[in-house]
């Protein structure tokens, strides 16, 4: 079984992590929806850059009307996450909203076992009671 998934999870939090100080640096005297706006149109930039680089350029008709909803849905669903992710570092403490900001992996958990079927075993279900016991310690005062 391939473990490249790990590799590609570690760095996503990696990067994660760094984007949360490097945002909240950025946000000094600016609206926090400009900032994810501004952001957004990078990270556009940056991906089209990427992707053109290693697979040159993108055939996407042959995508399927699904697919390209299904894609627009979660485009949708980050862009509110970002706009809500931005808006609570401008106000609060980093590590305190990434903390929670992480209390994602809880619904992600639960909405994987009722839309894609993927199973909640007992180390699942231990796993986000800890990460709510943390998610509590990180934030309680």
């Amino acid at each position: 079984m391939s473990t490249s998934w790990i590799l590609n999870a570690v760095l996503a939090a990696l990067f994660a992590g760094a984007t949360a100080v490097i945002a909240k640096l950025g946000l000094t005297g600016v609206n926090a929806d400009l900032a994810t706006l501004l952001r957004t149109a990078f990270v556009l930039f940056f991906l089209c850059g990427i992707y053109l680089a290693l697979h040159g350029a993108p055939t996407v008709t042959d995508l399927s009307g699904k697919v390209v909803f299904v894609l627009a849905l979660s485009a949708l669903t980050t862009a509110l996450s970002w706009l809500f992710y931005y808006r609570a570092i401008q106000a609060g403490p980093v590590a305190a909203v990434a903390a929670i900001d992480k209390g994602s992996i809880i619904v992600t958990a639960l909405l994987a076992a009722l839309i894609l079927g993927e199973t909640l075993t007992l180390k699942v279900i231990g796993g986000a009671v800890l990460v709510s016991l943390g998610l509590w310690l990180m934030i309680a005062r």
